[in-house]
């Protein structure tokens, strides 16, 4: 339509549409600068410590989890003394923040198979613990699963788990959950990888009123054509990081990014994630860095790392920082 032919009515609809559209993408402009801006003012992390030998072992610890309170380090190892076979889930204790940490001990035969068990993640209530397997059926080879149990002082008193279902699981592999409480909205959310695309991507489920979980969503903001996986997220659902070796990622060689950690953040649980960062050199090598897991207070980060000067083929390290809201 020819500029001339509009009414006077016509024109000022079309004027407020464009003013309209012009205050919201300014409005998405200052909410992408703020979060880029928040991200970058975030507190600098320290120089990782390796866990040590009581901890790390000849072999792989990777995939941790920290409890809220801080006292138990739950992780995957396929060390052979003590195991049911292939990766088992392990916990380590300590007394208090300030203490190291203990021996690590298997979970049991009421999560270890003598397959493929790996990747635990507790609710913040400590009442349930998701992770993956391929050791008790499911719909492909690794499959999403929960176990609840009473006491939650009890590392050792979970009952069998429990398939999540065909909303989360489906014939591809899916694996590395973190469950988010989401209290401002009252709809929690699992977030977890999964291969259904091919490579590893980022994806969300929500909790049904059924108690089941609804139907996968791919967060887009957070996946790409590479490898992006083991979302670990703070309570508040504002920040969140994952491994990927995408470009941007330091280069194992020339041309051949490894794993490196990255981080997302957003202004409210209701908005997008904001572009991934690197979370840099201080953390990360040319060598691999996966798997990370946050404290609940967001001030600890535990890793896998395959970095020369370890004790086993891939250990865990800890990286800390100031706190923040």
């Amino acid at each position: 339509m020819k500029i001339k032919e509009y009414s006077p009515k016509a024109w000022f609809f079309c004027s407020t549409a464009v003013l309209a559209a012009l205050v919201l993408a300014l409005c998405d402009v200052y909410l992408s600068t703020s979060t880029l801006a928040r991200q970058r003012e975030m507190p600098e992390w320290s120089d990782p410590m390796n866990l040590g030998s009581v901890v790390n072992s000849e072999f792989s610890e990777v995939l941790p989890h920290i409890s809220k309170n801080g006292l138990s380090l739950f992780f995957t190892s396929d060390r052979p003394v003590g195991s049911f076979g292939s990766f088992d889930i392990w916990v380590s204790q300590r007394e208090s923040r300030d203490d190291p940490w203990g021996p690590p001990m298997n979970l049991g035969p009421n999560i270890n198979t003598a397959s493929n068990d790996r990747a635990p993640a507790l609710s913040r209530d400590g009442h349930f613990l998701f992770f993956a397997t391929s050791g008790r059926g499911g719909f492909g080879s690794l499959d999403i699963f929960v176990s609840y149990r009473t006491n939650t002082h009890d590392d050792f008193s979970w009952e069998p788990p429990v398939n999540l279902g065909a909303g989360v699981n489906g014939a591809a592999n899916d694996f590395g959950p973190d469950y988010l409480e989401n209290d401002d909205t009252g709809i929690p959310t699992l977030f977890f990888g999964s291969l259904r695309l091919g490579t590893a991507d980022i994806y969300m489920s929500e909790l049904l009123a059924d108690g089941s979980f609804g139907n996968t969503v791919l967060v887009t903001e957070l996946s790409t054509e590479y490898n992006d996986l083991r979302p670990t997220i703070r309570p508040n659902g504002l920040e969140l990081f994952f491994n990927s070796d995408r470009p941007g990622s330091l280069e194992a060689a020339p041309g051949i990014p490894s794993n490196d950690l990255w981080s997302s953040t957003r202004e409210t649980i209701f908005e997008p994630w904001s572009t991934p960062m690197n979370v840099g050199p201080i953390v990360n090598t040319q060598f691999e860095e996966q798997f990370p897991a946050l404290s609940s207070d967001g001030t600890t980060l535990i890793f896998t790392s395959n970095r020369p000067g370890g004790v086993g083929q891939q250990d865990l390290y800890m990286s800390s920082r100031e706190k923040h809201n």
